[in-house]
């Protein structure tokens, strides 16, 4: 029963990071990149902190060592993907970093000795494959993508999967403390990131809302991901979470008018067996 509610939180999860990513690449076309990654930050502060009581933890050093650990890789992570989506293109950038936090989770859970059923493991590997589908770019963009983009959005990939490894490391009954300490350790780097270069953090007219919505919905999605992993294997939770680009891929489309190609759409239907067959093992 763990099984199966650990894909099902991680699957919405990944709905959620997604429609989050697509909320924070509008807001970059708005503000600079530090007014809205330090504003998303404070927002998932504000967000977490009613949780505290309604989903009860114990209150440790580890929890909160591992939680802060994880929110340094987690918040130079956020750096680096919105200055991704405000020199990129979102249906590229996305992508591309959930290649990243996909594989370095997953090699790590192997390494470590995690060993899904065969019938997961399958789906394990089709979710890799749909995660590469999914980044091949755009066909209606002309010329290639330009590359700091691209080294941005790797960077940021491996900064988000070393968010996934460090959190599942906390203590099973730390409730969401961890999220609180990785929450306060992101605001305190972007702060101090932003102070050392006297960057403004007033967002752009008009931008406040799509930028608290954001916010909202990254630490509703991390939550999600935190009681999936706790209850499930960190190479199937995390190659699930690490769908999200799907959702984006949609929004992308439907709202912003991106063309998705053929491999791309490929990619969203290898997506949806990938849940299929991790759900069924």
């Amino acid at each position: 029963m763990n099984g199966m509610t650990a894909v099902l939180l991680a699957t919405v999860c990944a709905v959620v990071y997604g429609t989050a990513d697509f909320f924070g690449g509008l807001a970059t076309k708005r503000s600079r990149v530090l007014a809205v990654v330090m504003l998303t930050q404070i927002t998932g502060l504000v967000f977490v902190l009613p949780l505290l009581p309604l989903l009860p933890g114990t209150l440790n050093a580890g929890a909160l060592a591992w939680g802060m650990a994880a929110g340094l890789a987690g918040g130079l992570a956020v750096i680096l993907f919105y200055r991704a989506l405000a020199g990129g293109v979102m249906s590229v950038v996305a992508p591309t970093t959930a290649t990243m936090s996909a594989a370095l989770p997953v090699l790590f859970g192997l390494a470590v000795g995690e060993r899904p059923e065969p019938l997961a493991l399958g789906g394990v590997v089709l979710a890799l494959a749909a995660v590469v589908l999914v980044s091949r770019a755009s066909g209606g963009g002309g010329g290639r993508p330009a590359l700091a983009p691209i080294l941005q959005s790797l960077a940021s990939g491996l900064g988000f999967g070393a968010f996934f490894i460090l959190l599942k490391q906390v203590p099973e009954d730390s409730g969401m403390w961890p999220l609180f300490g990785a929450r306060l350790a992101s605001v305190v780097v972007v702060a101090v990131l932003a102070l050392s270069i006297r960057a403004t953090v007033v967002p752009g007219r008009g931008a406040l809302p799509t930028i608290i919505a954001a916010g909202v919905l990254d630490m509703l999605a991390n939550v999600l991901y935190l009681l999936a992993v706790q209850r499930g294997l960190l190479v199937l939770v995390a190659v699930l979470v690490s769908l999200y680009p799907a959702s984006t891929l949609l929004l992308a489309r439907y709202v912003l008018g991106e063309r998705l190609n053929a491999v791309q759409a490929a990619g969203v239907g290898l997506a949806l067996g990938a849940v299929a067959l991790i759900a069924s093992a």
